[in-house]
């Protein structure tokens, strides 16, 4: 009985627990560690490492198990959001970002010497909010929905899922307009790692009770579950990465809770089937063109 107890007090209080965990470590941390990108992707990845074990420790759904065949596949996409899309984002989608900030004028050094927490705040709710607006229209427009669509065709939901899509999508929700400001190191490499953790949560297979505060702002796995709905429509909802909360003020949040996840009669797509997937309206339009021709 003792130990059911406790574990009900861990998967209650973990999620809001590890991101205290993550700020006071970016927070108070040798200046050393909190400015090195390596940092980041170890603590990152060790972060990941944990809530996967949990899925062993207190599954949400046995149909959502990891197999062999899930994890080397969702590894791929990992490993390309890491190497291939940020690549692109440094090179591609930062500096033009960079070079409007030095045309425009703005200069914000003040920033860099707000309270740490604060930084943190501004960056994650800046970045979550732009995002939003991102995912929410590749729901709402044909092209962009052929790129994001691929991630809506995973059939379970666990902590590395967030990384299963086209580059092409991938790339653009990584866009932002965070570099038009003067933040601290370690209050975008914190910002970053509360907004990817807090993202693992909300696809992970774990059977969580947070508290209602944390679910009013943080996404979970219940409203995210829903956005993964079977059906279309559904989907429209919940668009939030991180903080659920911009959906509420933005009128698109939804309660509610998904077991059956993916599209198109839960039919499962391959790698090759998620690089090509934007393109095969195209190819099919021009076969069609020829044989009409």
């Amino acid at each position: 009985m003792a130990e059911q107890g406790v574990k009900q007090v861990v998967f209650r209080y973990i999620q809001p627990a590890t991101v205290l965990a993550i700020v006071l470590f970016w927070g108070l941390a040798p200046e050393r560690l909190t400015t090195s990108a390596w940092t980041l992707l170890i603590a990152v990845g060790l972060c990941k490492l944990a809530i996967l074990s949990l899925e062993q420790v207190n599954e949400r759904h046995a149909a959502w198990r990891m197999t062999r065949t899930e994890l080397l596949t969702d590894l791929f996409y990992v490993a390309m959001v890491y190497t291939l899309i940020r690549y692109a984002r440094i090179h591609w989608g930062d500096p033009p970002v960079e070079a409007a900030k030095h045309a425009i004028g703005i200069s914000t050094p003040w920033l860099e010497h707000a309270p740490f927490v604060l930084q943190v705040a501004l960056v994650l709710f800046l970045f979550e909010f732009g995002q939003y607006w991102m995912h929410r229209a590749m729901h709402n427009w044909t092209p962009l929905w052929l790129v994001h669509a691929p991630h809506h065709y995973v059939t379970q939901l666990n902590a590395l899922k967030g990384a299963v899509g086209n580059p092409i999508e991938l790339f653009l929700i990584s866009l932002g307009i965070v570099a038009l400001f003067d933040f601290s190191l370690p209050a975008l490499f914190c910002a970053a790692h509360v907004g990817t953790i807090v993202a693992a949560f909300a696809h992970a297979n774990v059977r969580f009770d947070p508290p209602r505060w944390y679910s009013y702002v943080f996404t979970t796995i219940e409203h995210h579950s829903l956005h993964h709905s079977v059906d279309y429509e559904s989907t429209r909802c919940n668009y939030a990465n991180a903080l659920i909360v911009v959906d509420r003020m933005c009128g698109t949040f939804h309660a509610g809770e998904a077991v059956e996840v993916g599209q198109d009669g839960r039919r499962r797509l391959s790698i090759l089937d998620v690089m090509a997937f934007p393109f095969v309206p195209l190819v099919a339009r021009f076969r069609n063109g020829r044989t009409a021709g």
